[in-house]
Formats: structure tokens, sequence, C-alpha cells
């Protein structure tokens, strides 16, 4: 089987992430896959284990170079005869549809987040099938789009639980972070992911500011690296840290490649998205590393923290809710942390299933 995934590029984030883990699942499996993206700092990675990656402008919202764009992903497509496209975000996903006119190559669509219900977004249900990564969006796609609920398959966000794992760990990079950001005999609270609006991380620099009251030694570490259009933006978080007095307790670490080493050297890991948290790769991601979670929840959502056991549900956007909640967990013991992580939620749990969408979808097309 020849696997083609797209996404706009392959800096960091959970897509990009997954992207790269199921690209080296599946060559181990023995199928041949491509990514295709603007590229980014998580190509060698592909490279590495055997994948192969195709530079090409799939990120761009400009509508005026889409037809071009799209005219060079069909021949992309036409040189690589793939059984299987697999769009992740909308960009690409339009492009495909636009490419694929002619081709009918089987294709598949994964909705990531609770996309705003316009045609632009319409594009994610129009897969052969379309994968959720959790109910609450397989709701949201059939409730607003009238998505057959046949082609709807929920796949929970997954990790590699051998690669996040607590006992195979940099020691040294460990002492070498430490001691760069000053975080010897400090509680270390950290939130990863790339800046972005969605993160609110203006809430979580405000809730460290109120937490330090209680807790003088307190740093907030934020892990995540910034792309070009989202300067402004740092800055005007390193501004707000600066006016609240606690630039000395923020550290902006930026894109890390020793993830599990940052969870491990933390204390607490806060997601404090906009969106759905709960369900968030990061929260998993912690979790697999035994560290306790804040994350934001919402209606109808598997919540995968549960208060007092592995960290506590936190409102959004309330910076004195996860203030109170930085403190509380400072007083709980949580035990097991990673025992009680559902295996629904590993990597080989959602590459198996991701392969039975593709294998699903093959056999209706041949039996069409």
């Amino acid at each position: 089987m020849i696997i083609v995934q797209l996404v706009p590029e392959l800096y960091e984030g959970g897509v990009e992430r997954g992207t790269v883990e199921l690209s080296r699942e599946f060559v181990q499996r023995g199928y041949r896959s491509i990514v295709i993206s603007r590229g980014g700092t998580l190509v060698p990675q592909i490279e590495k284990h055997g994948g192969q990656h195709v530079t090409m402008d799939l990120c761009s919202k400009n509508i005026a170079t889409a037809p071009f764009r799209a005219a060079r992903l069909g021949s992309i497509l036409r040189q690589i005869k793939p059984d299987i496209i697999h769009a992740r975000s909308r960009v690409p996903a339009w492009l495909a549809y636009f490419a694929n006119r002619k081709l009918m190559l089987p294709f598949v669509t994964t909705v990531h987040g609770i996309y705003s219900v316009n045609p632009y977004s319409r594009i994610m249900t129009k897969g052969d099938a379309v994968i959720c990564v959790s109910e609450v969006l397989r709701d949201y796609v059939r409730n607003n789009y009238g998505t057959d609920e046949r082609k709807i398959t929920v796949i929970q966000r997954g990790v590699d639980l051998e690669y996040f794992h607590p006992d195979r760990l940099d020691q040294d990079f460990i002492t070498s972070f430490r001691t760069k950001h000053k975080l010897w005999d400090k509680y270390v609270v950290t939130s990863v992911g790339r800046i972005t609006y969605l993160k609110d991380y203006e809430t979580f620099i405000e809730a460290v500011a109120l937490a330090k009251k209680d807790i003088p030694g307190i740093k907030g570490v934020i892990a995540g690296g910034t792309s070009s259009d989202k300067e402004d933006y740092l800055r005007s978080l390193k501004r707000l840290a600066k006016n609240l007095k606690i630039a000395e307790n923020i550290v902006f670490a930026g894109s890390q490649a020793k993830m599990p080493e940052i969870y491990a050297l933390s204390d607490l890991t806060v997601n404090a998205s906009l969106t759905m948290g709960n369900v968030g790769r990061t929260v998993i991601e912690s979790l697999a590393m035994d560290k306790p979670v804040l994350a934001t929840s919402y209606e109808g959502l598997i919540n995968l923290v549960k208060d007092g056991l592995n960290g506590y549900i936190i409102a959004t956007k309330n910076p004195q809710d996860l203030a109170e909640k930085i403190c509380r967990a400072k007083k709980t013991t949580f035990t097991d942390i990673r025992k009680r992580l559902n295996p629904e939620y590993s990597l080989q749990t959602m590459v198996e299933k991701t392969l039975a969408v593709y294998r699903k979808v093959l056999q209706e097309r041949q039996s069409s």
C-alpha cells in the first residue's frame, strides 16, 4: 500500500507529530509512506525512518495561487500513484480535492478540531472516510454537516508509550535544561505547544502570577516554537509577563525535540486550550510520563483528566481558576498516573484503526 499524508507544514504540534509517527509505523509495517507539506523541522524524522517527504506549499490560503498548486499536487500524485490520500488539515484537503477530481483516488480526511461551520471547513467532511479524534467531533460533524454516520470513524489521538516512558530519559539534557533556565528547587508548571492564540498562553501567564503568591518558587515554562506570523503574539506574551512583574518566573523555551524530558522535569502540565484541551496530545503525553495535568474541557467530551486522580479540569479563560488548581495540584499526591492511561490512546491502537479505515475504503472502491 502506498499512503500519502497531506499537512500544511512539519514543525511542531499534535497533528504534525502524529503524522510523523504514523509515517514511521506505516514503514515498519511494510507500506510506502509519503508526506507532502511545505516542510519544517520534523522532515528529517520522516526520512530517518524510511518515509519520503515531498516539499510543496500546502499551507498558504492565497486563493489566487490555489489552482496552480492544485495542478502541481495532481502532477505529484500522478507520479506517486498512491492507494490512499489522507488530508489532515483544511488547505491541504481543498487542494487534494481539486487535484483528485480526475485521478479519483481514495480520499480520507481527519477532523482534528472544532472548526467554524462554513463552506471552507466543510471540505473535511468530503473524504470517502472521515476520521474524528473524539466523539464530540463526530457529533459536531454529523450535526452541522449531515455527514453520513457510516463514513465517520472515531480514532483517539495516540502516543508512543515506548518513547514517552519515564524510565528512558536523557538525564544530561534534563540537567542542562534545569541549569540553563534556573529550574532547580522550583515548582515547574509547563504548557506545551506552538505559540498560538488557541493555546491561551495569556491565561497561563496570568495564573502563574496569581499562584506566585502561594508558591513563590513557581516557574512557568512554555515549550513551543513560534512561526513568523506569530512573532507579534510572542512579544505580547513577554510584555504581559513583564507587566505582571513575573518575567523571571516565565520561561519561553522555544521548540523542543526532547519532549519526554520536558515533561519529566516538570511537576505539572497545563493545557489551557480554547477548544478541547482535555483530549489534546500533550495531555496524553504528560499522563504517559506519569505527570498530572490541568486541562480545559468541552461539553460532551470524555475527559482524560479526572479531578484529583491525575490532575484537575480547569475553566476556559479563567486565570483565577487555573491558579487555584495549580495550588491544589501542588498539595495533591497523584499516584499510578501512567498505569491508568487507557490503551485506546496508544500509538499502536491509533495506527491499527487508521489502517483499518484505509482498508475499508479500498475494499469499498473495489466492490463498487
